[in-house]
């Protein structure tokens, strides 16, 4: 799992001082959407059965020497 990054966020606020707005680096920005993205597909896939790792390597090894 990857380490929640550091953000720097710049805020814009109104007359009163509220924060009405946020300003990232489009980098982090990015990232953030990707990530969303991700969490959506995991929960999405919750439910889903999975495969063990080791079928899923003797797969991927049977592929191999089958040359597909």
């Amino acid at each position: 799992m990857r380490a929640v990054p550091e953000l720097h966020p710049q805020y814009i606020t109104d007359s009163q001082g509220r924060k009405t707005a946020v300003i990232l680096p489009i980098e982090q920005y990015d990232q953030l959407l990707a990530d969303l993205a991700d969490i959506a597909v995991a929960a999405e896939r919750r439910e889903e059965s999975s495969i063990p790792h080791d079928r899923v390597i003797a797969g991927l090894e049977e592929d191999k020497t089958s040359g597909v």
